[in-house]
């Protein structure tokens, strides 16, 4: 180990994360400056990686759970040889354009495993990062050769720690025995507010024991020691491991160091420069030299042509195992396609026109078709797997300690952490991710949908139980803005099928989507499949939505009704109603199992199903909210008020919402 030239990368990472926060004005330079030695020797000896070949599929992951310290990562990144950070980027952080964004952003350069701005998700999809290597290790390896076997390495602070979300996942990951997953805890007992003592005084270290995981100590300031620990966690095959790193938060500026105000604030000019005559890093007072030593960069090229041979040697034993088990590289080329298999159409259940079934139990049916010929489909359900309908057909096998072949995971009562993992799982590569809960608990789930989607991340969320229809369970069990609030979120793709049809193809529409997550909106209640008048209705609804039923012998309708889910039933109920009455409007219903994607469509596709000029109706059993769009207040039959407890069809009863009360909009 090269004590010197670590300590000088130590020192290059402080430097360059000063000057970038203050030239931006903007920034965290208390855990970059704090945690630099562990940058120094994680990147410089710990971590298996190769910056020439970013995407090495055996690499090691490392997650700044901390995300606020982005620059740690940044300078590391840029020192290591990544060539998607550059120095110039360094020097326009938190500008527009530059990959330094704020937090680390996904996909924004290679070496950002995940966007990590939120504080303790980062360590939560960590967990889904450990859990796919061990998943793709059982699948892939073979007694000669192991083809996946790397760590998966966290820097968390404080605030990770105390989020909810970390618990839920460090729980899950001890009962896992999730041993290649090591997290570095930067343990500078400093916050925004102050000392952690107003707010944080556990022993975080019985905590994570009581887990089940193994807990070291040492200091951030020794590279030697920070290496022995790691070895020692590395040594620990059946716990994951917690290091915690005693530090000095904002260590090496005189006067800030140590307090709460080098958290989240630049040193300001007068700090910098005594900041950098203690560290010893030259150039005249106050100004912004994006200094380097000049042995950090002889370090890592030497170390360059090290890890270059480390993956050419991978890609060797690669290549042998590829000769050997032809069959299991073609399904590892699949599993890391990104691509859905072919042959959903075949694979698709049938249903009969007439049958009743829950859009629910119509889903598991789709769900094990094509987790068949999906086989890197993975997930599982919040405690919830019958009442969703998630479960893999019986070969699939459920994950665990003991079986990590299997495919289906007990996420437990921990839908957050459940989802955050998703995105893990995903991000890691290999795998497919799917997660389910009722919807009334998105709620729980919402901050890590939202990183599905600023990240792109195709997982698929089941949501079942979506309406009033829950019925004796009650207001707090039954959704009214959570259709609304889902579709607020940029990227989201909420598809809400009106029947077991409709269903079997937005389970084929979510698998074949690879820039974002899917949120299935699926019935508790039994729903009647229905006569559909578009011949392509099963391409037609990849627009987002298609015409059900048609007027007789009319060329425009008097009335268009647009309805999601189990209302298009209602719709097409209430639209016979109202056609029975003399002098009737001519109507025309509409299945729109995507809002925000029929939006998306161009004008041609979206006049050709909803006709320009007609009156519009909707009905959605949820909130108005965004339909305002397509209808008047007054067209519009929905749910906006919470719910009551009782049987289904009293509850929509007691709520006026009914095929009669559509009827009567329809013939206003």
């Amino acid at each position: 180990m090269n004590i010197k030239a670590l300590e000088k990368t130590a020192l290059s990472v402080r430097s360059l994360a000063m000057d970038a926060i203050q030239k931006a004005n903007s920034g965290h330079p208390g855990l970059p400056l704090g945690a630099a030695e562990l940058g120094a020797v994680l990147y410089g000896e710990l971590l298996r990686h190769d910056p020439g070949f970013p995407q090495w599929a055996d690499r090691d992951r490392f997650l700044l759970s901390a995300g606020h310290g982005s620059m740690f990562l940044y300078a590391l990144l840029h020192l290591a040889g990544y060539e998607d950070i550059s120095l110039e980027d360094i020097t326009n952080f938190r500008q527009i354009g530059s990959p330094c964004a704020g937090h680390p952003e996904y996909g924004q350069a290679r070496g950002i495993e995940a966007t990590s701005g939120p504080l303790g998700q980062g360590i939560s999809m960590a967990v889904g990062f450990a859990i796919a290597e061990t998943m793709l290790a059982a699948r892939f390896n073979t007694e000669k050769r192991k083809i996946v076997d790397h760590y998966t390495y966290v820097l968390a602070g404080d605030g990770c720690l105390q989020e909810g979300v970390s618990a839920e996942a460090g729980s899950l990951a001890g009962h896992l025995k999730l041993g290649k997953l090591i997290v570095f805890y930067d343990s500078n007992k400093i916050t925004i507010d102050g000392g952690t003592d107003l707010a944080f005084t556990e022993d975080a270290a019985k905590r994570y024991e009581a887990y089940g995981w193994q807990t070291l100590r040492g200091s951030m300031y020794d590279f030697e020691e920070i290496a022995r620990l790691t070895a020692q966690a590395k040594a620990e095959t059946s716990r994951p491991s917690l290091i915690i790193l005693s530090s000095i938060i904002g260590k090496g500026a005189p006067k800030k160091q140590n307090t709460a105000d080098i958290h989240g604030a630049p040193l300001g000019t007068e700090e910098l420069a005594a900041a950098k005559q203690h560290l010893g890093i030259p150039g005249a007072p106050g100004s912004l030299d994006f200094y380097i030593a000049p042995e950090t960069p002889e370090y890592f090229k030497a170390k360059r042509e090290e890890w270059k041979k480390i993956r050419q040697a991978w890609q060797a034993e690669f290549d042998a195992w590829s000769g050997e088990n032809p069959e299991k590289r073609r399904e590892w080329d699949n599993f890391h396609s990104g691509k859905a298999a072919p042959g959903a159409p075949a694979a698709l259940p049938t249903f009969n026109i007439g049958e009743k079934i829950a859009t629910r139990t119509a889903g598991n049916k789709a769900l094990a078709a094509l987790a068949g010929i999906n086989r890197n489909l993975t997930g599982g359900s919040a405690d919830l797997k019958g009442p969703n309908a998630v479960g893999l057909p019986a070969e699939a096998g459920t994950y665990g300690a003991a079986n990590r072949v299997g495919r289906y995971i007990h996420y437990g009562i921990r839908e957050f952490a459940m989802a955050a993992i998703s995105n893990g799982i995903q991000l890691h590569g290999g795998l497919r991710a799917f997660c389910a809960t009722f919807m009334v608990f998105a709620d729980y789930l919402r901050p890590a949908f939202r990183l599905s989607a600023l990240m792109k991340q195709p997982v698929i969320y089941v949501l079942t139980h979506d309406s009033i229809f829950v019925g004796e369970d009650g207001p707090t069990h039954q959704p009214i803005e959570h259709l609304a609030s889902l579709r607020a979120i940029p990227n989201a793709r909420v598809l809400r099928p009106a029947d077991a049809e409709e269903t079997a193809e937005a389970w084929a529409m979510a698998l074949e989507r690879q820039d974002g997550p899917t949120a299935l909106a699926l019935s508790r209640q039994n729903l009647t499949v229905f006569p559909k008048e578009d011949p392509e209705w099963r391409s037609t609804i990849r627009t987002g939505a298609y015409i059900v039923k048609k007027p007789a012998g009319a060329a425009k309708p008097d009335v268009a009704v647009i309805a999601t889910g189990s209302e298009v039933g209602l719709a097409l109920e209430a639209s016979a109603l109202a056609e029975a009455k003399a002098g009737a409007k001519k109507i025309q219903v509409i299945s729109m199992v995507s809002r925000e994607l029929f939006e998306s469509q161009p004008e041609a596709i979206r006049n050709a199903i909803v006709p320009p000029g007609v009156r519009v109706v909707v009905c959605e059993a949820g909130v108005r909210t965004g339909w305002e769009r397509w209808a008047k207040p007054e067209d519009i039959l929905s749910v906006d008020r919470f719910g009551e407890s009782g049987p289904a069809s009293k509850v929509a009863d007691a709520l006026g919402f009914t095929a009669g009360a559509l009827a009567a909009i329809i013939e206003t």
